[in-house]
Parts: structure tokens; C-alpha cells; sequence
């Protein structure tokens, strides 16, 4: 199997610590791996699940241990059927709910059917409910020595710091644009002729991504790109009084809830840089977000980041979407200047 370090080089360095950790014995039992949308976390849980279960690890430099892909164990997982691999995720409710951590409870504490020890993976840990989260603390508390749980977090989705406290944290990083392109090309020339999308279109889904490279392939081959320049030119013409917030939300609206909110709040990050003397990352939207700023304090932009979580907590209870949309709209269209009454 082909080290995950040399497909995503920006994984190096969390990966070579789960290589150490093996080689020295010194494994942990839980891991939190934190990270921003679409930097491959899952990529990696998946690479680190089959090194641990390799039956016959080859040895690299400086005896570095990296799955054969050759053995039972390997092919198992590569074809996502080994039974001693778990992966847990938030169902329709958004959440990771506490039945899916009774069924992991019962996981840890059962015997490896195939393999020397078991993995669980709790993909987006930061969706896990306050009941969900609770229940987990009793299998971080009581290690089975046969059991690794790692558990995925978006950077700025917080966990419980009493789940926290009892796991290795290990961060990845967001790869240099140079990185994102060289494997945002690869996998694209990959892709069947005709889906194939232009340079063009995979330099912008980079910009819109901040060269998380997993999220721009999802957006070169999907809709977000032209979803987003329609919700943009729609709030530029709201920001401008020259539509109304209701058409302006549907806009918002048809990128679904979940990209609606990433837009916002790359929007306020970005207006927040600006107002600290940065650039923006989502340069197309520069010139609006550089005249707000130039016109606001940048605690006016915490507060639309504020209001932009509020909101995604708020999302697990099914809210309306659009109304979502207008309330965040009304939010930005209060940073704009109001206009001078003649005397």
C-alpha cells in the first residue's frame, strides 16, 4: 500500500507520529484528529486503520512500518468490508446519536474477529450530541487494550473538553496551494473524459475550498461553484438594496444548508482578516468585504461568525433554511452605511 505521506504530503507529520507510536510501542488508545473541511482526515483515519491492522507491515526508512496491501487484512479494507473496522457518522438528524455509541461501547468490548485488534473511527466527532458524547466518556475512561477509537474534528467544531482531555490531539494542516493543485490534478486526470473539469474551474474550486483539496475536487465536479457566484450576485444586489432579502435568500437557499453556512462564514473570516489588515481568501468577494471593513470595527465581524454558529447548532433541530438565510442577510446588511438625510 502506497504511504499516505507521499499521495498528501501535508500528512507527513501526523503521519510518521502513528508510525513512531507503533514502532515504539507506545500506541494510544484514542486519538482526535483535528482539521479543517476536506484536508483528508478521513484519508488518514483510513491509512492509519489499515497500518494497524496489517498482518505483515513492511519496513521503510528508518524502519518505519507502512501497510503491505498484499494480505488478508489489507484487502479487507480496501474493499471496506473487514469487520473489525467500524466507522461511525451523523445520521439524518445531523448527529451522531447515542444508540451509535452503545453500538460502539459494545464494539470495543468484544473480541477481534480477524485481526489482533479493532478500530473505530467517529467521523465528525464534533456532531456528537451532549447524551452521545456523555456515553462515549465511559469507553475513553475504561481502554480495551485490543481497541484504537479515532475520532475526526473540523477545526472550529468543538468537542467536550472532558473527551478531549482523555485523547492524543494531533492536527492536520491546510496544504500549501501548491500541494492542493499538484493532487487536485491527479485525481482529476483520473475522472472519465468529459467530466473533467477546466483549469479554470479547478483553480476557483481551490480559492473556494482555501485549498482544502478533498472539498475543491467535490466542488470542480459538482454545482457549488455556480450555486455560489448565483448567491453572490444576489447578495451583492441585496447589500445594495437593489433586491429584496427574500429573493436574495432563495439564492442562499438552494446551496443547502450546511454550504450555505461554510459561505457565510468564510464571508465573515474573511471580512474579520480584512479588517485586521489581511487579504481575503475568497478573493472574488474582496472588493465588498474590503469596503465593509473599511467601515466597521472588526468585533462586527465575530458577531456574524457568532450568528453563523448559532445557526448550525440550530440546524440539528431542522430549521428552515431560507429563514436562516434571511436573518444572516439582514445581519450583513447591517454593516453597510446608511445614507445622509438631506437638511
Amino acid at each position: 500500500m502506497t504511504d499516505i505521506a507521499l499521495k498528501m504530503p501535508w500528512l507527513k507529520k501526523p503521519w510518521q507520529v502513528i508510525q513512531s507510536r507503533l514502532s515504539e510501542g507506545r500506541l494510544p488508545h484514542a486519538l482526535l484528529v483535528t482539521g479543517e473541511c476536506g484536508v483528508g482526515k478521513r484519508a488518514w483515519a483510513d491509512a492509519v486503520s489499515s497500518l494497524l491492522l496489517c498482518a505483515k507491515p513492511l519496513r521503510k526508512e528508518a524502519g518505519t512500518p507502512v501497510a503491505c496491501g498484499q494480505c488478508r487484512q489489507c484487502q479487507l479494507i480496501s474493499a471496506s468490508s473487514h469487520p473489525d473496522v467500524r466507522v461511525y457518522a451523523p445520521e439524518k438528524s445531523r448527529m451522531i446519536k447515542i444508540e451509535q455509541v452503545r453500538q460502539l461501547s459494545a464494539f470495543a468490548v468484544s473480541s477481534p474477529q480477524v485481526a489482533s485488534r479493532k478500530i473505530a473511527v467517529i467521523d465528525r466527532a464534533d456532531q456528537l450530541n451532549i447524551n452521545s458524547a456523555n456515553a462515549l466518556l465511559k469507553t475513553l475512561e475504561e481502554p480495551v487494550p485490543d481497541f484504537v477509537l479515532i475520532l475526526l474534528q473540523e477545526s472550529g467544531r468543538p468537542v467536550l473538553p472532558t473527551i478531549r482531555s482523555r485523547c492524543q490531539v494531533l492536527s492536520i494542516p491546510v496544504p500549501s496551494a501548491e500541494q492542493a493543485e499538484q493532487w487536485l490534478v491527479g485525481e482529476v486526470a483520473e475522472l472519465e473524459e468529459g467530466k473533467q473539469p477546466s483549469p479554470e474551474l479547478m483553480a476557483k474550486s481551490l480559492m473556494l475550498a482555501g485549498n482544502a483539496p478533498r472539498l475543491a475536487l467535490e466542488y470542480a465536479t459538482g454545482e457549488f461553484p455556480a450555486l455560489r457566484d448565483e448567491a453572490f450576485d444576489k447578495f451583492r444586489q441585496f447589500m445594495k438594496g437593489q433586491v429584496a432579502v427574500a429573493e436574495a435568500a432563495k439564492a442562499f437557499k438552494a446551496l443547502g444548508l450546511e454550504d450555505m453556512l461554510w459561505l457565510f462564514e468564510g464571508w465573515a473570516s474573511d471580512l474579520a482578516r480584512l479588517c485586521a489588515g489581511g487579504t481575503a481568501n475568497d478573493h472574488e468577494a474582496g472588493e465588498m468585504l474590503g469596503f465593509l471593513a473599511s467601515r466597521n470595527p472588526a468585533w462586527r465581524a465575530h458577531e456574524l461568525l457568532d450568528q453563523v454558529r448559532e445557526t448550525r447548532a440550530a440546524g440539528v433541530y431542522n430549521v428552515n433554511p431560507e429563514l436562516e438565510a434571511s436573518r444572516l442577510l439582514i445581519a450583513w446588511r447591517e454593516l453597510m452605511p446608511t445614507k445622509r438625510r438631506a437638511s
